[in-house]
């Protein structure tokens, strides 16, 4: 996710996945704190064990779009809505 106060909505994941004993691993990586932090993620997610990413961040969501530029395998990308978007 990128930022920890994405937790709020990247929990409910964590939830199914734990009902359906899937092992995961949550950590924050920012597209734009720490691109570097976020390509060597990506480039290693395959080698580590990694089949699936689900990729959570608000605002942009640059986070998703960066990571699957990486990174080939199977990523999905969701933006946690932080606040509401006015529509005109």
């Amino acid at each position: 996710m990128g930022s920890k106060s994405d937790w709020a909505t990247m929990q409910f994941a964590a939830e199914v996945l734990t009902m359906l004993d899937v092992r995961f691993h949550a950590e924050v990586v920012s597209a734009h704190r720490t691109p570097d932090k976020l390509f060597s993620f990506a480039e290693q997610a395959s080698a580590n064990g990694f089949e699936v990413i689900i990729a959570g961040a608000g605002g942009a969501a640059h986070l998703p779009g960066m990571l699957r530029g990486e990174n080939p395998g199977s990523s999905t990308g969701c933006a946690s809505a932080k606040r509401r978007v006015k529509r005109h």
